[in-house]
């Protein structure tokens, strides 16, 4: 049985990711974050950046993952200047549950950039 924030769970397509299992190539790694395109892109550019340890969302993260939160968004911030988007702009999102569009239960934002952007979003 899974719980949340475990380092893995083996029924999930992200941490399996993460550990290098699929052969995704990443766009960004550090010790506590992994970035990869997105199989469904949204925008012309449309990274993921996930945390390795398994976190279904961000409902259910607590004050212990405040570092791993914090370097989810930085993953964020390191990718958009790698791809030279800092100046140009992007929007970050992270959806939390099925009803606000979901569909992997791994903790991840999206980093879209490459066409404008209307608000509200969605």
């Amino acid at each position: 049985m899974r719980r949340h924030g475990d380092l893995m769970a083996s029924d999930c397509l992200f941490c399996r990711i993460a550990a290098g299992e699929l052969g995704t190539r990443f766009v960004y790694q550090d010790t506590d974050v992994v970035a990869f395109a997105d199989l469904h892109p949204q925008a012309p550019t449309h990274i993921l950046v996930i945390p390795r340890i398994h976190l279904a969302s961000l409902a259910d993260s607590g004050p212990d993952h405040d570092l791993v939160l914090g370097k989810v968004l930085a993953g964020v911030r390191t990718v958009a200047a790698q791809l030279g988007l800092a100046h140009a702009g992007y929007r970050t999102a992270i959806n939390t549950g099925a009803g606000a569009g979901q569909s992997v239960f791994h903790l991840h934002a999206h980093l879209l950039a490459g066409r404008a952007f209307a608000w509200p979003p969605g």
